[in-house]
This record gives C-alpha cells, structure tokens and sequence, in this order.
C-alpha cells in the first residue's frame, strides 16, 4: 500500500525540522565552544536526532493532527501579539543559551563531576517522557497560544493537567536543567531562572486567551490551583 502523499509530506517536513534543529544546534554549540571534541554534546545531539524522529512517527500514530499543528512555525496569523513577541524573545534567549554553554566550554571555567552528567542525560529523557505524555492527554498542544475552534477544542484535565494546567513547560524545564548538566555547564544553569520567568510571562497570555474563549476553562483554573508545580506555583 502506497503512502499518502500528505503523510510523506509530514513525515519529511518532521525529518527536515529535527535535521535543522539539530545541526542548528550542534553549529552554535561547536562554534562558540572552538572545539569538536566535546564528547557529552555528541551525545546531546546524537540522542536528539534518534529522539526526534522515533517521537515524531509515534505522534504521527497516535494524533497526526497534533503532529501537524506541532510543525507548523512558531509565528502565525491567528496568534495574539504578546505571543509573537514572547516566541521571538524565547527564541532569541534559546539562541543566547546554547552560545553560553559552548563559551563556557571554550573558557572550561565549569568543572562538574560526570555523576551531574549523567544524571542531566536523565533529566533530558524524562523532558522527552513527560512531554510524551502531555501530548497523549492534550491533542490541541500547539506551539503557539491560539484557539483551535476548527479542531472543536475542548478543555483537557486528565494526565498531567490533573496536576498543573502549564505541563508543558514542566517538562520544558526538566529540558532546560538536564541539557547543562549533560554538557557539564553551570552557565547553562545559571540561565534557567531566565526560562522560568519567560513561562511566567507567558502563562497569563495562554490563560487570557483560554479564559475568553474556551468554554469550561475558568471553572478548571479553579479547580487546578498550581500552574507548573503541584504544591508551589
């Protein structure tokens, strides 16, 4: 049985963005750092370009209209302002990150013992993991802050959301400690209340959006307290 054109269409658009993000990412890493021989962001990149694909071609299995809308870029004509200019910024600070921990590298001015390696790996497959889980439980986790009326969005509070209605960027901050831990960076580390303090920002953009036009969301808000971590935020 022959593919569908539309699929081989996904499937190559997923290949080529994780080709690009991982390249990407090894360029800035390997630039700023003045050296190939880093053996923990050969490992980064290495588990980044298997993780990518396997995790794309499950979500293609299990809701490829999730996998669609993943793909689609990070500024878009339906997404609120404030979201445009928080996406820049992020990616921008992203951009800044990396180039921090391959100058922190270049200068070898972090000495972390491999057992904080190993367990950042962790960390960064957890990330994967948990991520996985949110998008099992939540088919309308776009990247972007938008109402998704034409895929007859609803409120989701199952999984994760039973906890937290952000668990997204729970997991995105397992991502942003366990990466400069594998890479032995305490810059990297350092710049993780930069990360947080963004999703702080950007929460109360998603939640105005949901609150004014997703029908059961306030009702929710109240009954889920915590935002990114059951008990304290």
């Amino acid at each position: 049985m022959r593919a569908h054109p539309g699929t081989l269409r996904m499937i190559a658009r997923l290949l080529l963005q994780n080709t690009i993000f991982v390249v990407g990412m090894g360029a800035l890493l390997f630039v700023s750092a003045g050296t190939l021989h880093w053996p923990s962001a050969w490992v980064l990149l290495a588990t980044s370009a298997l993780l990518g694909p396997l995790c794309g071609w499950w979500l293609y299995r299990i809701d490829p209209a999730l996998l669609a809308e993943r793909l689609r870029p990070v500024l878009q004509r339906d997404q609120p302002a404030a979201d445009k200019m928080f996406m820049t910024v992020f990616v921008v600070a992203m951009l800044a990150w990396l180039v921090a921990m391959g100058l922190d590298g270049r200068i070898q001015s972090s000495e972390m013992p491999v057992a904080f390696q190993i367990l950042g790996l962790g960390l960064f497959l957890a990330s994967t993991l948990f991520t996985m889980w949110v998008f099992r439980e939540n088919s309308f986790a776009a990247p972007v802050v938008k109402l998704q009326t034409e895929r007859a969005q609803h409120v989701i509070s199952t999984g994760p959301y039973a906890y937290v209605r952000h668990p997204m960027y729970s997991g995105m901050v397992l991502f942003f400690t366990g990466v400069p831990l594998l890479l032995g960076s305490w810059w990297g580390l350092a710049m993780i209340p930069l990360f947080i303090a963004l999703f702080a920002i950007r929460i109360p953009i998603e939640e105005r959006t949901l609150r004014e036009g997703l029908p059961g969301y306030a009702d929710y808000a109240a009954r889920v307290r915590y935002r990114l971590v059951p008990g304290v935020w």
